[in-house]
């Protein structure tokens, strides 16, 4: 990929080199919106990579969907809906949490 256009990278690597040349600014926060959006599960696996490595430096505020990513990369989790927050804390005390549960899955009735 050293030699080849942006616009000829593959989804995944477009996103790589996206926030590549925003690191070049060396940002104390790096803000990514729902970064995982769109790719394959190899994708998934070279950008989580990167933005491990990247939150080492900095602090990394994501909006994502991806609950696999979630649980994987962030300490910190706010779940939103409408505007309110619904819960914070770490994946395991979020996850069980009923209106987060409800927020994602809905009810029977639904």
């Amino acid at each position: 990929a050293r030699n080849r256009l942006a616009g000829d990278l593959s989804y995944g690597r477009k996103r790589v080199l996206e926030i590549a040349t925003t690191l070049a600014l060396d940002p104390k926060v790096l803000l990514l919106d729902e970064p995982m959006a769109g790719m394959g599960h190899e994708d998934v696996a070279t950008v989580s990579d990167l933005i491990r490595s990247v939150a080492k430096d900095r602090a990394v505020l994501m909006v994502e969907h991806n609950l696999t990513v979630v649980a994987d990369l962030c300490d910190w989790i706010t779940v939103m809906q409408r505007g309110e927050v619904l819960a914070a804390g770490d994946y395991a005390t979020v996850s069980r949490d009923e209106r987060v549960k409800i927020a994602y899955m809905g009810t029977a009735d639904d």
